[in-house]
């Protein structure tokens, strides 16, 4: 599934046919069923099996399918649902992508009930100690394996700078493994307890810190939160020539309200050379999809792209001409929640 049937948002399920997941690398933007339920599905599984191995590859899917596929599937305000959710779309189709309820209800409560069950993420306990999986603005009061009480506090702005503050609590100084979580998608982690660094943080995996805690005893994760241009495997065909844009577990998007001039999506491009992730400028914008970090990044639109109405014509061989414009990019998860407009996750790269 995660090789070459999952959406980079964590989707799943590319045709609304069945509801099913299609052929290997079948993965079209547009036609993306990507039912929030599935993206649900995902989470639950992924949760099962990290139970079972403790590998923190799962751990990143659970995340990504969170975030992404899972998160854009209720409106803001928390009235409006998708059933399903695309990497790209149109609205001049008449597509009303979010609605306040379906003749099917599985996806509003089971959006509902995901949402309300997330304390049952975060946490999990083994023979040696504890892990934390999810990180967020929290306290844990629970126990160890052995009875020792244990409360764990988390501080953290996690989504928008990547930095996290977990207070270590036991009812006893006593001796056992906190498993905290590197991300995946993390470059150059630090890690510290009160203020020592550590060695060995290796995105994807679980650090494992062996220590006699004692109340006071502070952990701080700083993760890398450099945006990442993303491209898909060759295999995809709606990707080709395309790249997708993640800072952090965030998957982003343009939407076309947000882009200088009025310019359609189908004609800007993404201007990167090797060093893609210096391209992009990270703002915070408090004011904006009840806040968020916006991607901004000097990209390009084609001239008269939009006016070409002609459905086949004679290759001459001319590079298409250009101008610099301004790209905006926000969340997927905070998609479509102002109004109707275009909007893709995978963007053509000048010059493919």
């Amino acid at each position: 599934m995660t090789a070459t049937k999952m959406y980079v948002t964590g989707g799943v399920g590319s045709r609304s046919d069945g509801e099913a997941f299609g052929d290997a690398y079948e993965l079209p933007n547009f036609r993306a069923y990507g039912e929030s339920c599935a993206a649900i599905g995902n989470m639950m599984w992924n949760w099962r099996m990290l139970a079972v191995t403790g590998d923190a590859k799962f751990t990143d899917v659970i995340e990504r399918a969170l975030y992404n596929g899972i998160n854009s599937g209720m409106s803001l305000d928390g009235t409006m649902y998708c059933y399903r959710n695309p990497l790209a779309f149109d609205p001049s189709t008449g597509d009303k992508i979010r609605n306040p309820w379906y003749d099917v209800t599985c996806c509003p409560p089971n959006l509902e009930r995901t949402f309300g069950s997330l304390p049952g993420y975060f946490y999990s306990t083994s023979n040696d100690g504890i892990y934390v999986h999810l990180y967020d603005n929290s306290q844990l009061d629970w126990r160890l394996e052995d009875g020792t009480g244990l409360k764990v506090t988390q501080k953290t702005n996690y989504l928008w700078d990547g930095g996290v503050e977990i207070a270590v609590t036991p009812t006893q100084a006593s001796e056992f493994t906190f498993y905290l979580r590197i991300p995946g998608w993390s470059d150059g982690a630090q890690v510290t307890v009160n203020g020592k660094s550590l060695a060995g943080a290796k995105a994807g995996v679980y650090l494992p810190i062996r220590r006699r805690w004692s109340p006071g005893d502070v952990i701080h994760l700083q993760a890398g939160m450099t945006p990442q241009v993303l491209e898909a495997n060759p295999r995809v065909a709606d990707d080709t020539g395309r790249a997708a844009v993640q800072r952090g577990p965030l998957v982003y998007c343009l939407e076309g309200l947000d882009q200088s001039g009025g310019v359609s999506l189908s004609d800007v491009a993404l201007s990167v050379g090797k060093r893609p992730e210096t391209e992009f400028q990270s703002e915070f914008r408090s004011d904006l999809l009840d806040g968020v970090v916006v991607l901004h990044h000097a990209g390009v639109a084609y001239e008269n792209g939009a006016a070409r109405n002609v459905l086949y014509s004679r290759y001459n061989g001319e590079s298409r001409k250009t101008r610099r414009i301004p790209l905006t990019f926000v969340p997927y998860y905070a998609w479509s929640n102002r109004m109707a407009t275009a909007m893709q996750v995978w963007t053509p790269l000048l010059g493919s």
